[in-house]
């Protein structure tokens, strides 16, 4: 029955038909619900019911455990931060410290039924919006021009939607994929001729068009305002301290610290929880025996109460202390617990995607799952992946290791930024999504594999570049994509000359 109706529907706007203007909508609904017909009968073509539409639908398969995640992370996130309940926001941080615990707080009381309420509450209307507003470019533009309807928006929608905080308005939503489609695509001349991935362009106009909307605390719940007011209430209510108190900030608002928070200052404050295993202990032991004489203070390093580590690392340097503003201190903390991983810090956490971010960038297993799928398809890269990956790690490596060897006090009074172990660089923000589904797109990127693993070398680099010596933005994994698809053409024309270059000189070596 289906297959008579799209075949009358096919009938209706052939060519010499009035509707034949429309042929491209009918046509979409045709191919995606059935194999491509088959219409090449000699030639080095290979028959198959794979199309290009089936192969963007590999690509959302693998994005799966992302969507999952994303619906699961995002409702627990809201759930919790948006009740008002202290208590309930203690039991989440005191069990998500281990696998155990963290499934226990979801089973307790059927939480998790009100987890999946949530968490599809807020993604299911942007992939709606994504998918009809986009669409609808995506058709205007197919008639006007007479062409099939692009497929790779199948792709694009769901990783528009992927990529936005989940408490963007709507409406915003809609212009964004809207300015993506037209002008980072159809301007172009459609898929296949955008230079830079579709929906970065997207994110990228609204992060430059509303930045404070995509940027600040817009990582939790669905209402900044609701969120706001409710950790105001659980603060008052647990009389918590500022140091102890709920937050939203995201892993990567706290990295981004200035660079007048030294390594020095970060370590005397874990020392207080991880005693004698911090990088510069002898340097902080020294300081705190200025500290006692000078001072007249009886205190132990790794063992002083809050009102005292906080007086040893804001004291001037002249009466033995650390240095450090006052005003500062408090992201100094904060930091503290983000480079050694206490408490709900942990790497574990971040990995496996109990943090706040984007909707789907917060898992790096989810996004691991779905490379294991693109690479054994043969969709994805692998080459891209793991060299952003490489570029990335090695990156972070050279800026720690400079930072903890060189300068006095081995490297004691550098910028704690610099310091931050390479490893978690991995874990935070977008860097595992962007490198798996963002950097990998095959019409942005490279297609010499030579050229693949210098574009994903470019894209790590450039990433850990911009989050380390850039104040101002946090976060280098869109821009460095973005700025990797201008060059892809450029890698792929060295890589080119360089192998005819070769085979050229293997060639005149074999005749001779």
């Amino acid at each position: 029955m289906l297959r008579r109706l799209l075949d009358f529907q096919l009938s209706l706007v052939e060519k010499g038909k009035p509707l034949h203007k429309l042929h491209p909508l009918v046509s979409a609904a045709d191919t995606f619900l059935y194999e491509a017909p088959i219409n090449t009968s000699k030639g080095p073509h290979i028959r198959d019911a794979v199309d290009v539409k089936r192969w963007m639908m590999l690509v959302v398969v693998a994005l799966i455990p992302c969507i999952l995640m994303a619906i699961w992370n995002s409702g627990l996130q809201k759930f919790v931060y948006s009740s008002g309940d202290y208590t309930l926001m203690n039991d989440y941080l005191q069990g998500a410290t281990s696998f155990q615990g963290y499934f226990d707080f979801a089973m307790k009381d059927n939480h998790y039924l009100s987890i999946l309420y949530e968490g599809l509450g807020i993604f299911l209307p942007l992939v709606l919006i994504s998918y009809i507003v986009g669409g609808i470019w995506e058709a205007i533009f197919a008639v006007f021009r007479g062409h099939e309807i692009s497929e790779g928006f199948l792709v694009t929608g769901i990783l528009y939607a992927l990529i936005l905080p989940p408490t963007i308005p709507y409406w915003m939503a809609a212009v964004g994929v809207s300015a993506g489609v037209v002008l980072g695509k159809e301007v172009f001349g459609g898929s296949g001729m955008n230079i830079v991935n579709p929906a970065l362009a997207c994110r990228t106009f609204l992060f430059f068009t509303f930045p404070a909307k995509m940027s600040g605390n817009v990582w939790v719940g669905s209402n900044p305002t609701v969120v706001r007011e409710s950790l105001l209430k659980m603060n008052q209510d647990a009389h918590t301290t500022a140091l102890d108190g709920y937050s939203q900030a995201t892993p990567l608002a706290r990295f981004n610290v200035t660079s007048e928070i030294k390594r020095v200052h970060v370590d005397a404050i874990a020392s207080n929880t991880i005693g004698k295993e911090v990088n510069s202990f002898p340097e902080l032991q020294a300081k705190m025996e200025q500290w006692n004489s000078l001072g007249q203070h009886d205190a132990s390093l790794g063992q002083l109460s809050q009102e005292q580590l906080q007086s040893f690392v804001t004291t001037p340097s002249s009466q033995g202390g650390l240095g450090l503003s006052p005003g500062y201190y408090e992201d100094a903390y904060s930091f503290a617990s983000l480079n050694y991983g206490v408490g709900h810090d942990n790497d574990w956490n971040f990995f496996f995607g109990d943090r706040l971010g984007s909707l789907g960038e917060t898992s790096v297993f989810a996004c691991l799952l779905g490379a294991i799928f693109l690479i054994y398809t043969g969709i994805g890269s692998w080459r891209t992946i793991v060299g952003m990956g490489i570029g990335a790690y090695l990156t972070a490596l050279l800026f720690q290791l400079g930072s903890t060897h060189l300068g006095v006090a081995s490297g004691a009074w550098n910028p704690a930024i610099y310091a931050f172990p390479a490893h978690k660089h991995l874990l935070l923000g977008g860097l595992a999504f962007g490198a798996v589904f963002m950097a990998t797109d095959p019409v942005s990127s490279p297609s010499i594999n030579s050229a693949r693993w210098v574009y994903g070398l470019f894209c790590g680099i450039v990433t850990i570049v911009i989050r380390e010596i850039n104040p101002a933005y946090p976060e280098g994994v869109m821009l460095a994509i973005l700025i990797a698809n201008v060059f892809a053409p450029l890698f792929d024309y060295y890589a080119a000359l360089n192998y005819r270059t070769r085979s050229f000189k293997r060639v005149r070596a074999s005749a001779s």
